[in-house]
């Protein structure tokens, strides 16, 4: 299977930034998809940003196009969500998660999910 483990999260003031880490078990990824999702309390789990590892594709949520960038380290194997200009409404805790071969939006496309950090972004 699939490990993940997301790290990274924390407390920052509206305007800052923060970069999550996904750290990911060994194995070779570049047949596989991976994202970022997030869930405020009391609301659905919404897609983020996710990469095609392989093939150099990427996707945002509207949301937070141009504000957020998804990136990986293959040596690593790890992937990164570098969040700046943070608002308060993107308060929420992070999940990174994977899949095979596309890139998907809906989160019950991906099969191996992180235990979540948690973002809290102050007014």
């Amino acid at each position: 299977q699939v490990q993940l483990v997301e790290s990274g999260g924390g407390l920052v003031q509206a305007g800052g930034s923060l970069r999550l880490s996904c750290a990911a078990s060994g194995r070779a990824f570049s047949n596989y998809a991976m994202g970022w999702f997030r869930q405020a309390p009391g609301k659905e789990r919404d897609f983020v940003a996710a990469m095609n590892w392989g093939g150099g594709n990427t996707n945002y949520a509207d949301s937070v196009k141009g504000r957020f960038t998804i990136s990986r380290d293959n040596a690593k194997n790890t992937v990164y969500l570098q969040m700046n200009s943070l608002k308060p409404e993107d308060t929420a805790v992070y999940y990174c998660a994977a899949r095979l071969y596309t890139i998907e939006v809906a989160d019950y496309e991906y099969i191996w999910w992180g235990q979540g950090t948690q973002v809290t972004v102050s007014s």
